[in-house]
């Protein structure tokens, strides 16, 4: 294979709106999901209330952009900036806001794909009615998507509909999931998650109606577990967890059902979602028009047998993105053959293209990378600078495993890292940063918010130049 990539080939870099917009309740937006959780921990960390302050500078940050060199540009619609309560009146000044940014990334050379939900469900839905435990919530969401193919469609023509909803659906707080019974909890989790199957298929189905050559698919956290040893039972444990973490979703994506294997598990524990009969007509049109692939991290796992300590899937949905201890039958266990970043996620580029390989394998759809990087703590120096050889050194080699991919025969579309900024994360606020540019800023002194462009702007700047021949 050529050292370039393909002619075509997209890089770009990504965000979601809660964690780089700011201005949460300017311009008549509503608060959210994201903005709820954030306020809980806003006397410990930054909150959404300012975050990157993209909302008020994003002239100048598009302007970076195309200085990077993007190609796209992925981010996220704020749901309660269009719809401030979720499913009633419209909000023009959110419409303009969009507007204003799109066409400023098109005349920037900069192709927009945008994620519809990301993490930011109005809370107004979760007051009125519980959010995604309620199927009203589908209907709702529906509508925000078809009014966004309808204000945006003429211009965008990549969406996806929810991004990590199979990670979502694990974080209680994200889903607001307040049940102490553990069973309880995962019967309402199931209910959620099948829920917003119906919304990604409901979503899908208006793209394709509403806007012109529209391409759409769901953003996925990715997931690949080695066996903690070469014994059968923990490679089984392996193969379990990224079905029931990962693979359930996307096979409900491409073929509108649920595999027998997660049926089954369903079943034994007793949280079959309530399913409509004319469900079946709406998720067949679900299947994906290509895939967004969201990759940080492998994971190893080892055979946790069922018994009266460790019942039958007793934590299968429980946990978050930074430990998931015990998954009915396997638990989740460091890996020794792997380095871990300050932050924990074990480093592994090689896992890249495993799952690249093995999801194009499975459902043979055009795949595009909309989340890969590294957080740290960067820090400016003296010279104003910030000197992150460690994020350049792991971006190398992941771009290197796409290319590895890509000679095993995955269609791949793009690079998409996240992310573009340093941007608000959900649980470390501005320690944990992972952007191209730093944002001057701390937990709760927002300082210049100045835009420093850092070592691995530049870095990343040549590959996009070189279309990849230099890394």
């Amino acid at each position: 294979m050529p050292a370039s990539f393909p002619k075509g080939f997209r890089w770009g870099a990504s965000s979601s709106a809660f964690q780089i917009e700011g201005g949460w309740d300017e311009g008549g937006k509503g608060p959210s999901v994201a903005d709820h959780n954030a306020f809980k921990r806003s006397d410990r960390q930054a909150d959404t209330k300012v975050a990157s302050d993209l909302y008020h500078r994003w002239r100048g940050d598009v302007a970076l952009m195309k200085e990077l060199g993007l190609g796209m540009y992925r981010f996220s619609i704020a749901w309660t900036r269009i719809v401030p309560d979720g499913d009633g009146e419209v909000s023009e000044e959110g419409v303009a806001f969009y507007d204003a940014l799109i066409d400023e990334l098109l005349a920037a050379g900069i192709e927009p794909w945008v994620t519809l939900y990301h993490f930011d469900l109005p809370w107004a839905l979760v007051e009125r009615y519980g959010g995604w435990a309620d199927r009203r919530c589908v209907d709702a969401f529906d509508r925000y998507a078809r009014i966004c193919f309808e204000r945006f469609g003429d211009r965008v023509k990549h969406w996806q509909t929810i991004n990590e909803q199979n990670l979502m659906v694990r974080v209680d707080e994200r889903m607001n999931i307040a049940a102490s019974d553990p069973l309880e909890a995962d019967r309402l989790r199931a209910q959620m998650d099948y829920h917003m199957s119906l919304a990604h298929a409901r979503a899908t189905r208006s793209c394709h109606e509403l806007v012109e050559g529209g391409l759409v698919g769901p953003a996925i956290s990715s997931t690949c577990t080695y066996p903690l040893t070469p014994k059968p039972e923990d490679v089984w444990a392996a193969r379990s967890n990224d079905y029931l973490k990962t693979l359930y979703n996307l096979d409900m994506c491409q073929y509108g059902a649920y595999s027998g294997f997660y049926m089954d598990y369903l079943e034994k524990r007793g949280i079959v979602p309530v399913m409509l009969p004319e469900d079946a007509e709406t998720l067949r049109h679900g299947k994906m028009d290509y895939l967004a692939l969201n990759y940080y991290r492998t994971l190893c796992a080892s055979y946790l047998p069922v018994d009266d300590e460790h019942p039958l899937g007793s934590r299968a949905f429980r946990g978050n993105e930074v430990d998931f201890d015990q998954y009915g039958w396997c638990r989740d266990e460091r890996n020794p053959s792997l380095e871990a970043s300050e932050y924990g996620a074990q480093i592994d580029p090689m896992g890249l293209r495993i799952v690249l390989d093995e999801y194009y394998a499975r459902y043979r759809v055009p795949i595009i990378i909309t989340e890969n990087g590294l957080g740290a703590p960067d820090e400016l120096t003296a010279d104003g600078r910030v000197h992150d050889d460690y994020r350049i050194d792991y971006l190398r080699a992941h771009v290197g495993a796409c290319r590895d991919a890509m000679r095993d025969g995955v269609e791949l579309m793009g690079y998409s890292p996240w992310s573009v900024m340093d941007l608000l994360s959900s649980h470390q606020g501005f320690r944990k940063r992972y952007g191209f540019i730093y944002v001057d800023r701390g937990e709760h002194d927002l300082r210049s918010l100045e835009r420093v462009r850092k070592d691995s702007f530049f870095w990343y700047q040549n590959v996009i130049r070189t279309n990849g021949a230099e890394l």
